[in-house]
């Protein structure tokens, strides 16, 4: 039986860790690895995590140097076959979501298997407000703005081991450049599980101001730079265009 690690990055996050950590606990999937990375909140987020010690695995509270440095901390920590995401302000859609993603490993023996993922509001967590439908992967749709939405993205640990952890001097985009690594540099085709694996609150580091929207777009196109790979500058205008296509599938 695949074993699955989850992380949860969290710092300062009191009003939502719970509705993570529970998200995760009610998968019925058995063989599940939960892994806590606290950037030393010091807001009552910790007591909340030691209410669950019993059933997290690896509860790390420390301070770090940004979020990609947690997550590759997280990675560290994991010995599952496969490592999952699912942050601090999301959730896992449904109880048998993780049982869905280790099955859909198993009968593609794909080393990346992804979802869609659906925005909510912060406080309303019935109302949709945007909805990434990723759709099936083929060839040339990196050029084209795509990429899996991060926290609906699942991976063997053994990528990770061979090809790398997250760059630590992207500050918004390394899951971009992680993703365009593994995926078009390296040529491990993902598959694609039609269903929102990941259910996140407004908001996030990408989208949280014109100065942070416009870094992510400049790191977007040096990810394709670092990692010797040919791209078009008009990337920079097809993805936002494809994050607003998403306004308007709510369902």
């Amino acid at each position: 039986m695949l074993r699955v690690s989850i992380v949860t990055i969290c710092f300062n996050s009191v009003d939502t860790i719970e509705n993570t950590i529970e998200s995760v606990l009610n998968q019925n999937y058995p063989n599940i690895e939960y892994i806590i990375i606290d950037g030393s909140s010091q807001d009552g987020t910790k007591e909340i995590i030691n209410n669950y010690s019993s059933k997290i695995a690896t509860f790390i509270s420390e301070p770090d140097s940004g979020l990609y440095d947690a997550m590759n901390k997280g990675i560290k920590a994991s010995t599952g076959d496969i490592i999952g995401f699912i942050n601090s302000d999301d959730m896992l859609s449904n109880k048998s979501v993780i049982r869905k993603i280790v099955k859909c490993f198993e009968e593609s023996n794909a080393n990346i298997v992804y979802g869609d993922k659906k925005y909510v509001k912060r406080y309303k967590l019935d109302q949709t407000v945007r909805y990434w439908k990723a759709g099936t992967y083929r060839n040339g749709k990196f050029q084209n703005g795509w990429m899996p939405p991060h926290l609906s993205t699942y991976i063997k640990k053994s990528l990770y081991d061979k090809y790398g952890l997250f760059r630590t001097d992207l500050k918004i985009a390394a899951d971009y450049e992680l993703l365009l690594r593994f995926i078009v540099k390296y040529k491990n085709i993902p598959v694609y599980l039609p269903t929102v694996i990941a259910v996140m609150r407004q908001g996030g580091i990408s989208n949280s101001s014109i100065k942070n929207r416009l870094q992510s777009l400049r790191e977007v196109y040096i990810s394709w730079k670092l990692n010797d790979l040919e791209v078009s500058p008009l990337i920079v205008f097809m993805k936002p265009f494809r994050k607003v296509l998403q306004f308007f599938k709510k369902n």
